[in-house]
C-alpha cells in the first residue's frame, strides 16, 4: 500500500483536530449530558412556574436559566476534574469550588430580588426559589436525579400549598371584616 499524499494526511489531521475540539474525550456520555440539561430545564421550570403564574419579578425564564447554568457548571466541573492538564498538583480541579461559586452567584442574583419598603420585605420567596433552582441544577449536573426531583417537587408543593392557604386566610379575613364593618 502506498503512503497517503501529504495534502490528504494534512486534511485528515485537521479534521481529527476539529472533531476532537468539538467532541473531546469525556467522562459523561453525551446522551447523559443532554438528559441532565433537559432535566434541569424541566425542574427549573417546575420551580419557576408558580412565580410566573403570580407575576413575580423572577419567573419561569429566570428559574430555568439559573437551573440550566448551575447544571452546566456542575457537568463542566466533573469533566474538568478528569482533564490531564488539571491532574497535576499545581492545578487541581475541585468540583466543590463550583458548588461554592454557583451558590454565591445565585445568592447575589437572589439578593437583588429582595426589597425592603414601607416596613415590608418583598421578593424573599422569589430569591429563595432562585437559590433553590441553582441547587436543583447543580444536583442534576452532578447526576443526583432523585435529590433534584424530590426537591423540585417539594418546592412546587410548598409554593402552591402555602399560596392556597394564604388566599383562603385572606378570603376568610375579608368576609369577617365585611361582617364587622
Amino acid at each position: 500500500m502506498a503512503p497517503e499524499p501529504m495534502p490528504v494526511r494534512f486534511i485528515s489531521s485537521c479534521m481529527d483536530a476539529v472533531l476532537n475540539e468539538f467532541f473531546p474525550a469525556h467522562q459523561i456520555a453525551y446522551p447523559v449530558v443532554a438528559m441532565r440539561i433537559v432535566g434541569a430545564l424541566l425542574l427549573g421550570a417546575l420551580i419557576g412556574f408558580e412565580r410566573e403564574a403570580h407575576e413575580k419579578a423572577a419567573g419561569l425564564r429566570t428559574h430555568v436559566l439559573i437551573s440550566l447554568s448551575a447544571c452546566v457548571f456542575a457537568i463542566v466541573a466533573l469533566e474538568a476534574a478528569h482533564l490531564p492538564m488539571l491532574a497535576t498538583s499545581s492545578a487541581r480541579a475541585d468540583p466543590l469550588r463550583v458548588v461554592e461559586a454557583v451558590t454565591s452567584g445565585v445568592a447575589f442574583l437572589a439578593a437583588g430580588m429582595i426589597v425592603f419598603s414601607r416596613g415590608r420585605v418583598r421578593g424573599l420567596t422569589t430569591g429563595a426559589g432562585m437559590w433553590l433552582a441553582g441547587a436543583v441544577g447543580l444536583a442534576i449536573g452532578f447526576g443526583f436525579w432523585m435529590i433534584a426531583t424530590m426537591t423540585a417537587i417539594c418546592c412546587a408543593v410548598v409554593l402552591g400549598l402555602i399560596r392556597k392557604l394564604e388566599d383562603h386566610d385572606r378570603r376568610r379575613e375579608t368576609k369577617r371584616h365585611d361582617k364587622d364593618g
